[in-house]
Order: C-alpha cells, then sequence, then structure tokens
C-alpha cells in the first residue's frame, strides 16, 4: 500500500465517524437529544421508513454532534435547538442512506468485461485481471468503489472483498485455483480503503481453504480478525463476515470450517448461493452441506438464491436465514428472476445489493429499485405484486436487518446514524407529488441526489465526491488498470 493513500484519520470532513458513543434511546415523537446539534435540517420532506410514523412527514431533523440523529418531528423545530449548520431543504426529500447488502468495491474499475457473458463466462473473462491484482491495485479499486457508491447514495455496504487466493471460474463453476495464496495484506488494504473512503460497511473475507489445513485456514482468519480489532471500535466498520464459498467447493468439509470460524469469532456469513442455470442440479445438491454443517439460521445470508427449489426455500426459512436480492445482476448475467414474494412468505429475511460494479455497471440504487419492482410484477403479471414502499424498504431498513444492522442504519430514528440523503424532485422536475413515495421510487434518480451524508457530515454533493483525495483515486485507478489492457 503506497504511503501517500488519502486517510480518514487525517481527513476532517470523516473524522466523526471514528467518534465512538452509545446509541441513546430512540423517542417516537419530536424531541432533540444534543444540544447545540451539528445540524439542522429544516422544511424536508422525511421518509423515515421508521413503523412509527406517517409515510412523509413535513418537518425537521436534528443531527447531534457525534454523528447521530438527535431528534426530528413534524412542522418547526424546537427553538431550543441551536445548530452550527442548518440547511432549507423546502420541497426536498430527506431519506435514509441506501443499504446494499451485497457489494464488490473492487471491482469498480472493471466494468464492461465480459457484457455479453453469464456468470460463469462473465467470471473468467474477469480472471485475467483479477489473478493480477496486488495490495496496492485492491486499495485504490476498493476506494474508488466506495466513493462511487456514496456519490450514489449508498451509505453502507457488505463488502465481498478480493480473496487471497486469485479467483477463476472454471467450466463447471469449480474454480481453477492455484496454490498461490497473497499477503495478508492483501485483505488489509481493502479494509482499510473502505475506512479512508467514508463509507459504512460489512467487511467480508475468503477462507481460502483450498490452500493449507483446516489448521492453517483457521489461523489465518484469527489473523485477519485480529488486525480488523486492533483497528479500534470504528463505527463506520460494521461488522465482520465471511465469504460463504460452498457453491465454489467440491469438498464439504468446506461448510463445517466455514461454521467453526463463525463461532470462534461471532461472524455473519453470505455465500453466493443459487445464483445462475449452470449446473444448477449441482449447485443444489450443496445446499445439504451447509443444513448438515449447522450453518442455517440467522447468522447465514444466502446472496441471490434465485435457483432455490421450493424444497430449500421452505428449509432455509424455516431456520431464519437471510437472502440478498441483486435485480440488476441477476438480469445483465441472465441469472434469472428471483420470487420475492414466496421467499419473505417462507420466513426468510430479504434485502438488497447492488451486487460488482462490474455488473450492475451503473451502481445507481434508484435504478435498482425499479429494476426490482418491474422484474417482480412482470414475472407474476401482477402490478400488486410488489409495492412502492415495500421495494424501497428492501434497499434500506429490511437490508439493514438482513445484516443485523437495523438498530443503527436503515431508517431515520433517533439514536441512528444520520446517514441520509437530499433528494430534490423538483431539480429536474418531476411534476406534482401526487403520492411522494410512488414519486420518490419510480420518478427520482441520481440527476435528484442532491446530497449525501454520512454520520452528519457532507460526503457528496449533486454526485461529486466530496473526498479530499477523489481526483487522485480516478488517476490512480486508471493508470492502474491501464497496464492489463
Amino acid at each position: 500500500m503506497t504511503s501517500d493513500a488519502p486517510s480518514v484519520s487525517a481527513d476532517p470532513s470523516f473524522r466523526s465517524a471514528l467518534i465512538d458513543v452509545d446509541v441513546p434511546a430512540r423517542g417516537r415523537r419530536s424531541s432533540y437529544v444534543v444540544d447545540p446539534v451539528r445540524l439542522l435540517i429544516r422544511n424536508a420532506l422525511l421518509l423515515t421508513l421508521e413503523p412509527d410514523w406517517p409515510g412523509v412527514l413535513d418537518g425537521w431533523l436534528a443531527v447531534a454532534l457525534d454523528g447521530r440523529i438527535a431528534g426530528l418531528g413534524p412542522g418547526e423545530a424546537p427553538r431550543s435547538v441551536a445548530a452550527e449548520e442548518e440547511l432549507d431543504a423546502r420541497g426536498c426529500f430527506v431519506a435514509p442512506g441506501f443499504v446494499s447488502a451485497h457489494s464488490h468495491l473492487f471491482t469498480s474499475g472493471l466494468r464492461g468485461i465480459g457484457s455479453d457473458q453469464a456468470l460463469y463466462g462473465w467470471g473468467r473473462a474477469l480472471a485475467p485481471v483479477l489473478e493480477r491484482l496486488d495490495a496496492d491495485d485492491v486499495y485504490w479499486l476498493t476506494l474508488h468503489g466506495s466513493l462511487d457508491l456514496l456519490a450514489n447514495g449508498v451509505t453502507t455496504a457488505y463488502d465481498f472483498t478480493d480473496p487471497r487466493q486469485p479467483f477463476a471460474v472454471g467450466e463447471d463453476g469449480i474454480p481453477d485455483r492455484s496454490g498461490h495464496l497473497r499477503p495478508q495484506e492483501h485483505l488489509e488494504a481493502q479494509l482499510v480503503a473502505k475506512l479512508d473512503g467514508g463509507i459504512r460497511f460489512v467487511n467480508s473475507f475468503h477462507l481460502d481453504q483450498a490452500v493449507g489445513d483446516t489448521t492453517e485456514v483457521v489461523g489465518r482468519a484469527d489473523e485477519f480478525v485480529a488486525f480488523a480489532r486492533r483497528l479500534g471500535h470504528r463505527p463506520a466498520l460494521s461488522g465482520l463476515a465471511l465469504s460463504g464459498a460452498v457453491q465454489w467447493s467440491d469438498r464439504p468439509e468446506v461448510a463445517t470450517v466455514e461454521v467453526a470460524v463463525m463461532a470462534r469469532h461471532k461472524l455473519l456469513n453470505q455465500a453466493h448461493f443459487l445464483e445462475t442455470v449452470e449446473h444448477v442440479e449441482l449447485q443444489r445438491a450443496k445446499f445439504d452441506w451447509y443444513e448438515q454443517a449447522g450453518a442455517l439460521g440467522p447468522d447465514l445470508i444466502f446472496g441471490h438464491f434465485v435457483q432455490a427449489t421450493p424444497d430449500i426455500v421452505r428449509r432455509a426459512g424455516a431456520a431464519g436465514c437471510g437472502m440478498c436480492w441483486q435485480p440488476a445482476a441477476n438480469g445483465r448475467l441472465a441469472s434469472g428472476f428471483a420470487d420475492i414474494r414466496a421467499l419473505r412468505d417462507a420466513g426468510l429475511r430479504v434485502g438488497m445489493g447492488l451486487d460488482d460494479q462490474a455488473c450492475t455497471d451503473i451502481a445507481d440504487p434508484f435504478q435498482h429499485l425499479r429494476v426490482g419492482l418491474y422484474t417482480q410484477r412482470a414475472a407474476r403479471q401482477r402490478a400488486d405484486a410488489m409495492g412502492v414502499e415495500e421495494v424501497l424498504r428492501l434497499h434500506t431498513i429490511d437490508s439493514a436487518a438482513v445484516l443485523h444492522l437495523e438498530s443503527q442504519v436503515g431508517s431515520l430514528g433517533v439514536g441512528k446514524w444520520a446517514d441520509l440523503l437530499v433528494v430534490d424532485p423538483s431539480d429536474p422536475d418531476t411534476g406534482p407529488l401526487w403520492d411522494p413515495v410512488a414519486t420518490y421510487v419510480l420518478a427520482c434518480g441520481l440527476r435528484n441526489l442532491k446530497r449525501v451524508y454520512v454520520a452528519g457530515e457532507l460526503v457528496s454533493i449533486e454526485g461529486r465526491s466530496c473526498h479530499a483525495g477523489a481526483a487522485e483515486v480516478r488517476r490512480r485507478v486508471r493508470e492502474q488498470m491501464a497496464r492489463f489492457r
């Protein structure tokens, strides 16, 4: 990693994200917790997505000095609220930042590769680049991906990091792997890059079980977890998780080791599973590996889960597993349709993720909402298959819940992090607000996104990053990727 990399700890615009505070009790009605406050937003159309508020609240929101929401309510703010900064958001929506419960930030510099391929062919098209990445490459790529998501309104991401063992998908879906294992710095660089970028994240890492015996595999996991915890408590780092590898393995014991490491370090596990129609029966047979290993439960999330049978859905739902839905990537890679209504009816907790920036291409959560909504309605040929508020919740508070972060992010409530968006439906103009939530979901987009805040700090204005090193990040990524062409 280069010594001149921009650092969150050296950048005052992100310093508040390093403060460790307790979550104050969340109030039901308008209140404020800290006086003075950092930021007071007036005259906003608040889309709180809280269970005890109406769909849209015409009112105010205050952000405490610690970066959490200090209060909100209808009408005018209490006169006693003294703010360091005020924002008149008249006519604008103020909504929670989007949560991408499934992302691969290091792929941000790899868009447009394998554009006419399904999953396995796309993976093989990426392989000549991926196998040559070093720690410096993935640092800048991950930082680039983090700033891209933030500029597009995604304030929290579950990030699958590039593994230490170079990944290349074989014809049957089992990766062609060498014995080469890149140094731990490869993983460390990606975690540090996200801290430097200012995005809130869950850091997911591979066990790389094809190299070494079980003792070595567990030892490497111990070493990386120890590194992450030596950084101290950083609110931006919302948790650690495993990148489940059963779909990419030919050995049932892979699931057993994942369960052991999950228990050892209290980790979530999100597994790419049943994503594609390629060799689908082989994939389905591996569900038993997870069940027999005792993995099924609230800490296991199935990424994609498009090709699950009704029996597999029933068993996963009964165990309380999560599922993450990537409708744009599923379309781009011709993976198929996930039946979200059936999954939720079976008891699975469902969130949404933008997936690779190399297969979603434009990491646009507004577009993603509509792709998801439209495909669900089209697949069922019913307009009531999914509603606008339901799909908005899926990409915010429901995604937070899948990651066990619903007490921290995903909605606007007192005590939660002030990760929020300011969206102006009149610039460019979308017309009268007959149904504000419908306008937000169906008619607004990145062109209407004016401001993005993380912990009450401004990180993007009209799609332009406020990060001090943004221009340098763009330059580095272009220079480093040019050598792979």
